[in-house]
């Protein structure tokens, strides 16, 4: 498991390599150079050349990219052009609530997808695997900021049961160690705050966890039906196992292993693809932000949380890679 784990950290070095480059070169091509860009209307020849010393764009390529990535191993990602705060500190202060509405959604995808894609199997070619695989493809092609427009106008809107925006009552005197505000209210006893941080987490998490629950549970029904007609499988039945022993420790065990492969690969799109979800329900995450940075060509921030994003991303590749190992020992020596 070591070895495994050490191979797929050894694989992430040319990934991020390979990511800065291609950074590095998207911001320099940009027409009339980044510093054009960056200035707007405001371009005047004097204006650029400023631009260019302060940023160092007037140097040798290769010169820049060395000090370029200089600065990322030392963890300076430069400042933010909106808000004038180190990158790193912009991603420390939002990646919690992008973190917690993720770990929300999943957590919905997760324990509604894989019950639906058993259910779906079991009863497969019947009104019930017909309901299933309807009910899937239907989270699947309705947008993400279609549905979170229509959960906030049916439930916040009209029904008035659930808040319609941000992460929390303003009202409410909160103290906020880590940012993870559900998390905080529990570990400071102020469960009022908890609580309605929580309330803040449902209309934009069920939008956000729409789609992987659908994808999550197309996938379990398929590698449910898979598994159930193996060999072993048959021969376990044929012995007289119990019925919930085969379906626990031989159809669901090794049903799961397209399952997290497909949940680690969602987890990462989500933590990296809020930025609808967030900016619908204002929700002062990394999302938000960045559509921001995008519009006003922020560009430390989009290098920087790009960066920060593939990082994550290929750490979530790791675990899926380990609990794979976990489930299935023959995926340990490879």
């Amino acid at each position: 498991m070591l070895r495994l784990i050490g191979k797929r950290l050894l694989l992430l070095i040319p990934t991020l390599f390979g990511l800065s480059v291609l950074l590095f070169l998207w911001v320099r091509s940009l027409p009339g150079g980044p510093a054009t860009a960056l200035l707007g209307d405001k371009a005047t020849p004097e204006a650029v050349a400023r631009v260019n010393a302060a940023y160092g764009f007037d140097k040798p390529l290769v010169e820049q990219y060395f000090q370029y990535m200089g600065r990322i191993l030392s963890g300076d990602f430069g400042s933010s052009l909106l808000t004038n705060r180190p990158v790193l500190e912009e991603f420390a202060a939002r990646f919690p609530a992008t973190l917690e509405l993720s770990a929300f959604a999943i957590v919905f995808a997760v324990a509604l997808g894989i019950p639906l894609g058993y259910w779906a199997a079991r009863h497969v070619g019947r009104w019930q695997d017909q309901l299933a695989v309807l009910l899937s493809l239907m989270g699947v092609v309705v947008p993400v900021f279609f549905l979170a427009f229509i959960l906030k106008w049916v439930f916040a809107v009209q029904l008035g049961w659930l808040p319609p925006d941000g992460r929390q009552n303003p009202r409410i005197d909160a103290t906020h160690y880590t940012n993870f505000f559900v998390w905080d209210g529990l570990i400071t006893g102020e469960f009022d705050a908890a609580f309605d941080a929580f309330t803040h987490l449902v209309l934009p998490g069920i939008a956000l966890g729409t789609i992987p629950l659908a994808i999550i549970a197309r996938i379990t029904r398929a590698s449910v039906l898979e598994v159930q007609n193996a060999d072993y499988v048959r021969t376990a039945k044929a012995k007289g196992l119990a019925p919930n022993l085969i379906r626990n420790r031989f159809v669901m065990r090794n049903a799961m292993l397209p399952v997290i492969t497909t949940l680690g690969l969602q987890l990462g799109l989500l933590i990296s693809g809020a930025v609808l979800t967030e900016t619908v329900f204002a929700f002062n995450g990394i999302g938000s932000f960045l559509w921001d940075a995008i519009f006003n060509l922020d560009f430390p921030v989009l290098q920087g949380f790009i960066i920060f994003i593939a990082l994550i991303y290929s750490l979530i590749n790791l675990v899926v890679d380990v609990s794979y190992g976990l489930i299935d020992p023959r995926v340990r020596v490879s």
